[in-house]
């Protein structure tokens, strides 16, 4: 008697990611390619890169305060992992199917914070950086010159290493994409991904509105900040 295939899990639809984390998340990569591009023209568009380095601090506090208050795939306890579940997680990393995760896999949430703490330095040494020609930092008058020469030594090292950083993370999507079949984009885009394990798990949304009121917090610290 033939036996009976047992079909996997139709998938689903998941709600993932909410707006102002797909908001932030995309308007963080213009804003970091405008801020890249003018740092290398240099001259007047320095004051562009002032500009795009301001707006990327004030996201990054929105992010640091959403972490805490969002909603429950964009909270850091959602996807800073332990060691124990990142070893487990890299086992499976040539597995396919890929073992489901909600929101970030331990790996990928490392990735994430490695990033975050990369920017914060890229924006917080920015302020106080100088190029010994025309061009200082907003908080340039509160260290000495030898204290912006080594932040702007930082500064400029930084730059490469959060350029390697984003290109690892650019592999990795492409990775997913067309070895685990797995699309990481598009749930960044529509919010939704499929969910093809067992029950889902609850994901709870946070208030747009809390977002907004965060997000004018976070554009007044950094405007109180540079001024």
């Amino acid at each position: 008697m033939a036996r009976r295939r047992t079909r996997p899990p139709r998938p689903r639809s998941l709600f993932v990611w909410d707006l102002p984390t797909r908001l932030f998340h995309w308007v963080l990569v213009g804003l970091v390619l405008l801020a890249y591009l003018t740092g290398r023209l240099g001259g007047n568009a320095m004051e562009l890169h002032l500009r795009a380095g301001e707006a990327i601090l004030a996201l990054l506090l929105f992010r640091l305060a959403w972490g805490f208050l969002g909603s429950t795939a964009s909270r850091f306890s959602s996807f800073a992992a332990g060691p124990r579940a990142v070893w487990r997680y890299a086992r499976t990393l040539f597995v396919r199917p890929t073992p489901p995760h909600p929101g970030h896999n331990p790996l990928g949430g490392w990735s994430v914070l490695a990033m975050l703490a990369l920017l914060f330095v890229q924006a917080g040494t920015g302020l106080f950086a100088n190029d010994d020609i025309f061009f200082t930092g907003p908080l340039y008058p509160w260290v000495s010159k030898a204290a912006s020469d080594r932040l702007t030594r930082i500064h400029l090292l930084n730059r490469w290493i959060l350029a390697a950083t984003a290109c690892v993370h650019i592999a990795a999507v492409l990775f997913y994409l067309l070895y685990k079949r797995e699309n990481l984009i598009l749930p960044m885009i529509t919010g939704k991904k499929r969910w093809r394990g067992g029950p889902p798990p609850p994901m709870r949304r946070a208030s747009t509105v809390l977002a907004f009121l965060l997000a004018l917090a976070s554009c007044g610290a950094a405007w109180l900040l540079v001024r």
